[in-house]
């Protein structure tokens, strides 16, 4: 049975002006699709652009040029107040600091009940109110803690607030941006276990962008390795951590250190170094085995093919 696409990147730029006539290309071509129910996994160092594709797909940022399409649809060619008001209902955002993404002057209930009332999904102040106290449960925490405001919560459950607020309207695709990168170690797998419990009863889908690998991977059914603007390796998930192919998922994932003394100090870290690529085209994007792409020349492209059959 074939998978639903429910969100295709399509060749997507987004550049930004960067003084007289310089631009920073933070995404630079990127194509990926997100099947109804599935967890893709944006990973990447910092700078890489990955943050900046996910706020251009759900429109906070305005594309350079490329494609998003939603169910069929083209986000970017939506104009009307109406079309975006549908859109931003089917498509929600968790940001990566819930410190700074909460109204600070806004109680817990009016924070969550924001979507609620833009997209009047509520008859009248007690369905409000229910609902409210509904989601504060679905995400672990009291409905007595709607009266209060966020700086008297910890940073785990202000998150929680953030996750209750974006089921609120009860989209079909949620961006995750970096959305444990601010939280203690100890509260991370709290918050990405909620993610995956309100994903199964709910039947979210997750784009989910961060640059812990591990936690990733525990995450993730498919997963994106980008590289300055670029995706240069894409496979299910399993498939990309077993078997590496572009030299920049495998300096990703020799970085990765496990909870093993003996292990840790054999390690060897992957430098990555650039130079090593073939510069006498320009890389496209390539299926060398079965659902795993990478980013690479012709003749890179013979290389990894003749590295897969040795290996196998």
């Amino acid at each position: 049975m074939e998978q639903e696409k429910l969100l295709e990147v399509i060749d997507l730029k987004k550049h930004f002006h960067a003084g007289r006539n310089k631009q920073t290309k933070a995404v630079d071509g990127i194509t990926f699709d997100v099947y109804k129910g599935e967890t893709f996994g944006l990973v990447g160092e910092s700078g890489c652009g990955k943050s900046t594709t996910g706020r251009t797909i759900i429109r906070l940022y305005d594309a350079t040029s490329g494609q998003v399409r939603f169910k069929e649809e083209d986000v970017h060619g939506k104009k009307s107040k109406s079309d975006l008001l549908k859109f931003n209902r089917k498509m929600q955002m968790i940001f990566q600091d819930p410190s700074s993404s909460l109204n600070p002057r806004m109680t817990v209930m009016d924070i969550i009940a924001e979507g609620i009332d833009v997209h009047g999904l509520a008859k009248n102040e007690k369905e409000r109110k229910n609902r409210v106290e509904e989601l504060l449960e679905v995400v672990g925490l009291n409905k007595e803690h709607a009266s209060r405001f966020p700086h008297e919560f910890s940073g785990g459950q202000r998150q929680r607030i953030g996750i209750a607020r974006a089921l609120a309207v009860e989209p079909e695709l949620i961006i995750a941006d970096e959305p444990i990168s601010a939280l203690d170690v100890s509260i991370q797998a709290q918050v990405v276990n909620l993610l995956k419990k309100l994903q199964k009863d709910h039947g979210l889908t997750y784009l989910f962008i961060a640059h812990d690998l591990s936690m990733v991977k525990y995450i993730s059914d498919r997963i994106g390795v980008m590289y300055f603007g670029n995706m240069v390796e894409l496979a299910d998930s399993d498939e990309l951590y077993k078997n590496p192919i572009h030299p920049y998922t495998k300096s990703l994932l020799s970085a990765i250190p496990l909870p093993d003394p003996r292990y840790e100090r054999t390690r060897k870290r992957v430098a990555y170094d650039p130079s090593v690529h073939d510069t006498s085209e320009e890389p496209q994007f390539r299926e060398v085995k079965p659902r795993h792409w990478v980013r690479c020349t012709t003749k890179e492209f013979e290389q990894y093919q003749l590295e897969i059959e040795k290996n196998n």
